[in-house]
């Protein structure tokens, strides 16, 4: 029904534009993911924005499930969004293929800055590897991040077994396995694990990796998926963390995001979950705000997204999606504080005040976890192959029991958004 509303608003607010000849500056475009924001902030931006530049503007907010979905629209249809929300490979393509405009912050007051003001090093850092020859730190903001890791379940598998990427071809786990249908996000954790060797001896880096497209490299990758088949109990878009929780699943790979969400309602009915990084090295991901090349509001766009990452508004956005901001401000950290927990290193993303914070590790990782993690990357003409390869595992492995899983799902999946429009902790597909 919310998208229903989000459309015909769409609609209306378009019709009202052409009606006054076009005119777009009292109205932004924005296009994200589905449940990815307290929808709350929209109307409060509108205000802010009038109180503090003194110009009108209304919000015409849509969102999308998938990222080519969304690039689909700019790149081949020239939509005029004014702010979109993408994940990291798909900043990177747009960035390399001329599809972004520069972000000028320069022109909000630094009082109200809470771009400059709140930049994590871990994250500026992040992008700066994103081109060499382009700093995307001037072409787009951090919103959400988290890494890729499994999410298992003590009562059948010990910590030493998830500690190693190989337990997804451990045959003790035949049918228990769930594989999240994202061949970007498992490609890059089982090309570190094969490539062991290499890294330890120097002669490849784990950044290195992440652009590693060759035909061995892609050929290895199968073997090792092909060879753990049996083990895979299904591939999943979304419902992969559900299953966990229902313990019909005893390692799913997934992102730390989602296991947030498994791990606390798991707890709800007694089973616990857990969550980690093997010791091999695994990837990182984000979303970002970027300011599309078609845009017709680009000084709204620009308030939007640093309204966006003023500290408070961060944390809502976080308590209502469950997902971890990429926003460096300490009060963001401060909110997720539990003096329960033991202390942990988060110097790489907050500076050196945060030497020993005490907040779960599934959401901030130890600077020991993030330092053998990589950020993964786009592969141009070459992601073909990376799709015509995932193909072929994932046919080779395509049972009766895969098909009933997968109704099973949908029908799970139905009831699980239900349940999580009640309690506001919707997630969605990034890939």
């Amino acid at each position: 029904m919310k998208k229903c509303f989000s459309i015909l608003a769409a609609v209306l607010v378009t019709l009202a534009a052409v009606s006054c000849g076009g005119d777009r500056s009292q109205i932004l475009k924005v296009y994200n993911w589905s449940d990815y924001i307290d929808e709350s902030a929209i109307p409060e931006f509108e205000q802010w924005y009038e109180a503090r530049t003194g110009e009108k503007i209304t919000v015409v907010y849509q969102t999308f499930d998938i990222n080519e979905t969304m690039l689909s629209k700019i790149e081949k249809g020239h939509e005029d969004y004014d702010v979109v929300c993408p994940s990291d490979y798909i900043i990177e393509r747009m960035l390399n293929n001329g599809l972004l405009l520069p972000l000028d912050f320069a022109s909000i007051p630094d009082s109200l800055n809470y771009i400059a003001n709140n930049k994590s090093p871990y994250i500026q850092g992040i992008f700066r590897d994103i081109n060499p020859d382009i700093d995307a730190n001037d072409y787009s903001v951090a919103y959400m991040w988290g890494t890729t890791g499994l999410i298992y379940n003590p009562k059948y598998v010990t910590d030493e077994e998830v500690s190693s990427w190989g337990v997804i071809a451990n045959p003790k786990f035949k049918d228990q396995i769930l594989i999240k249908d994202a061949p970007r996000d498992v490609y890059g954790p089982v090309l570190i694990y094969l490539k062991q060797k290499e890294l330890q001896e120097g002669s490849v880096t784990l950044q290195e990796l992440m652009y590693d497209s060759s035909d061995a490299s892609i050929a290895a990758v199968e073997t090792f998926l092909k060879g753990a088949k049996d083990n895979v109990l299904g591939w999943e878009a979304d419902f992969g963390k559900d299953q966990m929780t229902k313990e019909r699943g005893v390692i799913s790979l997934n992102w730390s995001g989602d296991a947030v969400w498994a791990i606390e309602e798991a707890a709800d009915v007694d089973v616990e979950l857990r969550y980690v990084v093997p010791e091999e090295g695994s990837t990182v991901w984000f979303d970002g705000w970027v300011i599309p090349k078609y845009a017709k509001n680009v000084k709204a766009a620009t308030w939007f997204i640093n309204f966006m990452c003023r500290p408070d508004i961060a944390i809502r956005n976080m308590d209502e999606t469950g997902y971890v901001s990429a926003n460096g401000a300490w009060e963001v950290v401060a909110s997720q504080i539990d003096e329960d927990l033991d202390p942990i290193d988060l110097t790489y993303f907050f500076g050196p005040d945060a030497d020993s914070v005490r907040v779960d590790p599934v959401l901030y990782p130890d600077k020991a976890v993030i330092d053998r993690c990589a950020l993964e990357h786009d592969w141009g003409q070459d992601t073909d192959k990376l799709l015509a390869m995932w193909s072929r595992v994932k046919g080779d492995n395509a049972s009766g029991f895969t098909y009933i899983i997968l109704i099973v799902a949908v029908l799970a999946v139905i009831l699980v958004a239900w349940l999580s429009a009640r309690r506001k902790r919707s997630r969605r597909r990034r890939r």
